[in-house]
């Protein structure tokens, strides 16, 4: 719909701009609340009315006097106070979809982007609020790419922060474990998250244990051994653990900026030299932040947020503002990198602050979003400001907050996994993460359960189905059921994921995403099974001209072409999705195109129908419609199974 809109605004442009002041951006058009007023609406008489002080309706009139019947167009009509309602012709417009096969209009606008998502302490086990992170920031990226932008995504591991030196407490001190002790810990990630609760309980029951912990941190962010080899080891395992379950979900990564890195190679003193020389930060003399170096946060409550502790550590906020400098490309430097993984045939790199000879670089973006939770707005909004004061203003206005609330659990779904709320927390119908107190739910565990129901009714539909497939269609419906799901909802709303209400084959899930392509599938393997008509071949028929929808009956007709009208939405949803930051448009968008194909294809059957140009009508019409749910399902990062 984008091209024809084009197309139409040049027209419309040349045949009215001789007699109204208009330039080409003032025609925009509307989609009528329903189809008998049209499939475009025309507004234009209404703001210019209001500009040269005449009826509107008389305006419309004389608009489309002179408009004519433009191509594409089979009618125009006047309605209401002054619109044109624009009524396409169905034949030039679905032969010109079928002859794109997928190509768009969409161009990118960005000479790179760095998206920054998932970002979970290398310290334990993933859990699901970790999850939404990595299914809204994947989804992000994949849209993006649609769009034609060059996106780096980047997986931020905080390898010295407070948490790893927690579990670096808890195997050096209460353990008493040494670095080579690791391998024989199975499932270290799960290991890590029940030694990390118990060592913060530690801590808080032992004040005199905290100078050790200092000392731990301060030996970690300098390199000293063993507590730097210590954290090298266990943030690596962990992070390892953190891939392997992103893999899961669909998500992948380009590469792994470390914070030892940014210490490392001292992004931040350079970072730091620039705070001090534009006095954007300044040092305390007195009172609580005595001896510390703070920066005066514009808001209402005119706070100093510190960027330096008196002991000369970096808070995360200081080092945050280094890393988003060096994504844009501010700092004159880079990282050095080595190889951290193969994935599907791609290297997923790593910084380091050795120098190795590799040839590869990252960063310098002209915008970046950075994948939060909305708890974090505040330190993202000291990182802006910090760029502010350094007078990037530029970078400032390209740094983008992708935030979104939390995630918890259904009692029902509580139970699958053996759990409890916690105490005094019986009567809600979630549980809240806490990773410090060892609460919530694991994202592996979660995921577990999902593939496991999924295979339960897997078996039931597909008994005879070798156990290999089984499983991978198990594994398809799982993370399209967690995928869509977190999708679905605002990203400023508060999710319950129920497990029972993702899976369903029914309603708005992504189990009814798959199987409305499956059942669509179906169709046309019965075709090229019965007949030898391959996807190849209907291809190839779909770059001639269509039978035209002249031999369908006028209910069929109308019906077919509300299904092309809105399958050709696509690429406006995801410019849309991409503006608000709001997936849930474009979830939306593949339930009720769902629902439009379902119903059309029950109605109107295709291997029973004996009129052949009205069977090949709409075989090409389903053909097309499945594309275009094939790639919206991609880009939310959903796997269609052959069978379900």
């Amino acid at each position: 719909m984008l091209v024809l809109k084009e197309k139409l605004r040049t027209i419309l442009y040349e045949r009215l701009k001789d007699l109204y002041p208009i330039v080409r951006e003032d025609i925009d058009f509307l989609y009528p609340p329903q189809a008998k007023f049209g499939d475009l609406a025309l507004s234009l008489p209404l703001s210019l009315a209001k500009k040269i002080g005449d009826n509107p309706r008389k305006i419309a009139q004389k608009m489309a006097a002179e408009i004519g019947v433009p191509p594409g167009i089979s009618r125009l009509e006047i309605a209401g106070a002054g619109f044109i309602n624009l009524f396409l012709d169905p034949d030039p417009f679905f032969a010109e979809r079928l002859a794109s096969a997928g190509r768009g209009a969409l161009r990118p606008e960005e000479r790179k982007i760095i998206v920054e998502h998932t970002n979970i302490n290398p310290n334990k086990a993933a859990h699901i609020g970790h999850l939404r992170n990595a299914c809204l920031g994947d989804t992000l990226v994949r849209c993006l790419r649609a769009k034609g932008e060059t996106v780096e995504v980047q997986n931020y591991l905080d390898d010295t922060g407070v948490q790893v030196v927690d579990v670096v407490y808890g195997l050096m001190e209460l353990e008493r474990k040494t670095e080579a002790d690791l391998d024989r810990i199975e499932r270290f990630d799960y290991y890590c998250w029940d030694l990390y609760a118990r060592t913060v309980a530690y801590l808080e029951e032992h004040p005199e244990s905290r100078g050790r912990k200092a000392e731990i941190l301060k030996n970690i962010e300098h390199g000293r051994p063993p507590e730097s080899g210590m954290a090298f080891a266990v943030s690596r395992r962990v992070a390892r653990a953190h891939l392997r379950t992103m893999t899961r979900i669909g998500a992948a990564y380009d590469v792994l900026p470390c914070e030892s890195s940014i210490l490392g190679l001292r992004f931040w003193e350079r970072a730091f030299a620039l705070l001090k020389e534009r006095r954007a930060i300044s040092l305390q003399t007195e009172g609580p932040n005595a001896g510390c170096w703070v920066m005066k946060v514009e808001d209402e409550d005119d706070r100093e947020k510190i960027i330096v502790r008196g002991d000369g550590t970096v808070t995360y906020v200081g080092k945050d503002i280094a890393y988003q400098m060096w994504k844009f490309g501010l700092l004159g430097r880079d990282f050095y990198y080595e190889p951290f993984a193969e994935e599907n045939g791609r290297t997923l790199w790593i910084s380091t602050a050795e120098p190795n000879g590799r040839k590869v670089s990252f960063g310098g973006a002209g915008r970046v979003y950075n994948v939060i939770d909305s708890r974090q707005a505040y330190l993202q909004k000291v990182v802006v400001q910090g760029l502010r004061a350094l007078h990037f203003e530029e970078q400032a206005e390209r740094s983008v907050h992708f935030s979104y609330e939390m995630v918890a659990l259904s009692p029902r779904s509580l139970k699958y996994l053996g759990l409890e709320a916690a105490a005094g927390e019986e009567g809600k119908s979630f549980v809240e993460v806490s990773g410090r107190k060892g609460l919530g739910v694991k994202a592996d565990d979660l995921l577990d359960l999902l593939e496991e129901k999924a295979r339960a009714e897997v078996d039931k539909r597909n008994p005879d189905l070798p156990d290999e497939a089984k499983n991978r269609t198990a594994a398809d419906i799982a993370k399209a059921a967690l995928r869509y799901f977190m999708l679905k909802f605002a990203r400023h709303s508060m999710i319950v994921f129920d497990v029972d209400e993702a899976l369903s084959f029914e309603g708005e899930t992504g189990p009814y995403l798959l199987y409305t392509v499956v059942r669509l599938n179906s169709i046309f393997r019965k075709l090229e099974e019965r007949e030898g008509t391959s996807r190849e071949d209907i291809e190839r028929r779909a770059s001639d001209p269509p039978p035209s929808f002249d031999v369908l009956d006028a209910a069929e007709r109308t019906e077919l072409w509300d299904l092309i009208a809105a399958s050709s939405k696509l690429e406006e949803e995801i410019l849309h999705s991409l503006a608000s930051l709001e997936f849930s448009h474009l979830a939306k968008f593949a339930f009720l195109l769902s629902q439009k194909v379902n119903a059309y294809y029950h109605r109107r059957p295709v291997l029973s129908e004996e009129r052949p140009d009205v069977r090949g009508l709409r075989i090409l019409g389903l053909h097309h419609v499945r594309g275009v749910l094939e790639r919206v399902l991609d880009l939310m990062g959903l796997s269609v199974p052959e069978r379900m």
